[in-house]
């Protein structure tokens, strides 16, 4: 299981695309004590992946101290960042901490286009020395692209950069609408596209040694069963199965996309949000709706479950992006 805590809402860019509207540190973001004990938690539940994310979670001065605590409770800590902080120092304080991979934002190849995606001159120089700071620190590094009308025919070109680079993974992230991303929905991907893309990244697969995971595009698992592509992966969408999310503030989501607030960690255990809340053991009945509920990938794919909520107002209804609705599958 795996699980994401926006440690601050602090963040030194202002991505288009932000889920999280991140830029200006929010009052009453979970101290370093608060922090433990939620760790404490996560770890007592079963979650074994802990992605620290923001905003941009290297902008938290404790957040070396939180990552010893994860690692000294068994978790596996990963990140979540932009990169642009990662100097030779903070790599190796990473490393010493306990963390054991990062994943890095690269959105082009182009880094001018990179920079005005992520609203900063010269972040995506910065990007790149954050991954080879990370490579010389002996810290694993991914790097992670959000795809978009504009970047949609880079995708390769971006595989074959991570591989240049000496990254072990590189994840592509399909946009939903949600925070900041709601002002360029009319960019993100249709359902042919997102189809084609899908294909394409599961062929790419089969040319890299490296890891490559669509990500918010749970379709990618039907795809590679149909293509005959192995993956480590068993499902598509985690949202309230096998993931959630913790916000700034302490506030529980399924996912970072589906924002729909369960309960504070503040006013009640993690474990007990997670155990009981309404929302999550409905997602878990895997009752779906219209074509979802029919199609005979519904266990490994799921839909996403952000994507629904935003277009037709329910978490339970059908994937709005996908072109295999309803078929009774494999």
């Amino acid at each position: 299981m795996i699980i994401s805590w926006n440690t601050t809402n602090a963040c030194n860019l202002y991505c288009e695309h932000c889920y999280r509207d991140a830029g200006v540190k929010a009052e009453e973001e979970l101290s370093t004590d608060e922090g433990k004990r939620l760790l404490d938690q996560i770890a007592e539940v079963g979650f074994k992946i802990m992605i620290f994310s923001g905003g941009e979670p290297l902008m938290r001065p404790d957040i070396y101290e939180l990552v010893a605590h994860a690692r000294s409770k068994g978790l596996r800590p990963v990140f979540g960042t932009n990169g642009t902080l990662i100097t030779p120092e903070v790599a190796k304080r990473l490393k010493e901490s306990g963390a054991l991979g990062m994943g890095i934002s690269l959105d082009s190849v182009d880094p001018a286009k990179h920079d005005k995606f992520r609203a900063q001159e010269g972040c995506w120089q910065a990007a790149v020395e954050g991954m080879r700071n990370c490579r010389r620190a002996g810290l694993p590094f991914q790097i992670h692209t959000t795809v978009m009308d504009w970047n949609y025919e880079e995708v390769e070109d971006l595989t074959d950069f991570a591989v240049q680079e000496g990254a072990v993974a590189h994840h592509v992230f399909f946009l939903v609408p949600t925070g900041r991303a709601v002002n360029i929905e009319q960019e993100s991907l249709r359902a042919e596209q997102y189809e084609n893309l899908l294909h394409r990244i599961m062929e790419k697969q089969k040319q890299v040694d490296i890891e490559l995971k669509p990500t918010c595009a749970p379709q990618f698992m039907r795809i590679a069963k149909q293509m005959g592509v192995d993956t480590r992966f068993q499902r598509g969408c985690l949202a309230g199965t096998a993931y959630c999310i913790i916000g700034p503030k302490g506030d529980v989501q399924p996912c970072a996309y589906l924002n729909i607030p369960l309960g504070n960690v503040k006013e009640m255990s993690f474990a007990d949000i997670w155990k009981d809340n309404p929302v999550l053991k409905e997602l878990r009945t895997m009752d779906y709706k219209g074509g979802c509920g029919t199609c005979g990938y519904k266990k490994v794919c799921g839909g996403c479950r952000a994507r629904a909520y935003f277009y037709h107002g329910d978490y339970m209804a059908e994937e709005p992006w996908c072109l295999y609705h309803g078929r009774k599958g494999y």
